[in-house]
């Protein structure tokens, strides 16, 4: 999976969203702003919705919010650094800082799994997780994930 495809310099913030719920929103957000064809209200309810299975925080500070949008054909992609780390409820019960979220559409759920497995990979390494945590703007912060 070419990265670069999937996720836009826009849609790559760092930010103090504060609560998991201000987060999703600004996801949603991020993403509208850039899909206009898409309504934030809806990829809100995809990351509440799947949230509500269980968390997508995945241990370490890492959270990988994801949802499924009847309205897209190919997978959108936002990235945050959270400057101050925000309760997530993660496995691991760690506050989460760095969070990749994933939007896909409704009816290709192999592509969906594959691109969250190659990006769960990607933010175990630790040393892209070290390159990100010291980012301290978007253009750094894209470099970093994409290179």
């Amino acid at each position: 999976m070419e990265l670069r495809t999937i996720l836009r310099p826009e849609c790559t913030t760092c930010a103090t969203p504060g609560s998991k719920k201000k987060v999703l929103e600004l996801i949603s957000d991020l993403a509208a702003a850039q899909y206009p064809t898409l309504s934030s209200q809806a990829i809100f309810e995809s990351l509440v919705a799947r949230e509500k299975m269980g968390s997508t925080g995945i241990g370490n500070g890492i959270a990988i919010p994801h949802g499924r949008l009847t309205d897209i054909t190919q997978p959108i992609a936002i990235l945050i650094k959270c400057e101050e780390p925000i309760a997530f409820d993660a496995i691991d019960k760690q506050p989460v800082d760095i969070l990749f979220a994933l939007l896909v559409p409704a009816n290709q759920c192999q592509q969906h799994l594959s691109t969250l497995s190659c990006m769960a990979e990607k933010l175990s390494d630790k040393q892209v997780l070290k390159q990100l945590r010291k980012t301290h703007d978007e253009t750094e912060l894209y470099q970093v994930i994409i290179g």
